[in-house]
């Protein structure tokens, strides 16, 4: 267990950096949007009556309404941007999914820091599934970067409906699940910890058990991750919680840090290729901040049920457009 000044030096470190890296993309986009814009319109080959300022307009708006919708319904907000953005925007798919990162990025960087200091997240639980996921993103994005338009919307189509299907199925997730002996893997990376509750005032030990099947697991969510821009936020939680049986609070917490870990990698190979331009990524940001304050704000007043559904048959809409779109072409 860290003691309270490695602890407040990781969380001026974290701090750091995200401030850096704030600061940089917020530069970037600043700078950019006039020469980007242009770009990202003709690169679909698409006709439009709109004047390219309108576009980034457009973008802050609607990532502001699906950041809000996402807090309201308890729905990632990294699978709502992909999907929808590229149903309702005439960019091209490459420049959807860079930006679909990187507001993933950004969303998750925010809480690393507090959630380090509080030790809810935990280093030695994200670290080798930060190394799978992010090695397995990369050669998700390689090949999502390949692959022809028609056939990667397609698959992205049947990857929004197979994470609907799951969304549904999925269990209710166990505040502390019941492991009676961790396996030989979690010992051997030393995966455990203590997890203070202070409704109770007591520090409550937690290991894990299953940690092959949830490498494997984050294995498969890395390679969906870089083809498709699509952060881990739903699949995150639910592998560590329900898979490995790592608290709730660990869970949540432990995916916010893995989620910078393995968009970040993906990410690069999206701005390598070209396939991230300020005039989405300026508008996607700040739309996606605005947007969430607005969803917490109004997540305070009164609780949104059916918001939930409403997202999810959003999702399915969008799921069906991009596979019929893919099957047409």
């Amino acid at each position: 267990m860290r003691t309270k000044k490695e602890s407040d030096e990781m969380s001026k470190t974290t701090t750091t950096a995200i401030v850096l890296i704030a600061g940089m993309l917020i530069s970037i986009g600043l700078t950019g949007i006039v020469t980007g814009a242009q770009e990202a319109v003709s690169g679909t080959g698409t006709d439009t009556l709109l004047p390219w300022w309108a576009w980034p307009l457009l973008l802050f708006f609607v990532a502001l309404i699906l950041s809000a919708l996402a807090v309201l319904s308890g729905v990632s907000a990294g699978v709502l941007f992909v999907p929808i953005i590229a149903a309702l925007f005439p960019f091209h798919l490459d420049f959807v999914r860079g930006m679909g990162l990187l507001v993933g990025l950004v969303s998750a960087f925010p809480a690393v820091g507090a959630l380090l200091k509080r030790n809810f997240a935990d280093f030695r639980l994200a670290l080798p599934a930060a190394l799978i996921s992010s090695i397995c993103a990369i050669v998700g994005a390689i090949i999502g970067l390949s692959l022809p338009d028609d056939v990667l919307r397609t698959a992205l189509g049947a990857t929004i409906l197979g994470i609907v299907v799951i969304m549904l199925m999925s269990r209710r997730k166990s505040a502390y699940p019941e492991v009676k002996k961790a396996d030989f893997l979690s010992t051997a990376l030393n995966i455990h910890g203590l997890l203070y509750e202070p409704t109770s005032d007591r520090e409550i030990k937690w290991q894990t058990h299953r940690t092959l099947q949830g490498l494997v697991s984050f294995a498969v969510v890395g390679v969906i991750t870089g083809m498709f821009g699509l952060s881990a936020g739903w699949a995150n939680v639910s592998v560590l919680n329900l898979i490995m049986g790592a608290p709730l609070k660990v869970s949540v917490a432990t995916s916010r840090l893995l989620l910078s870990i393995t968009d970040t990698s993906a990410a690069w190979i999206y701005i390598n290729n070209g396939s991230v331009l300020p005039m989405m990524i300026a508008p996607s940001i700040f739309g996606s901040i605005f947007g969430t304050v607005v969803g917490v704000q109004l997540l305070s007043k009164r609780r949104f049920v059916v918001i939930r559904y409403i997202v999810i048959a959003m999702l399915v809409c969008a799921g069906f457009k991009a596979l019929f779109d893919g099957l047409a072409n």
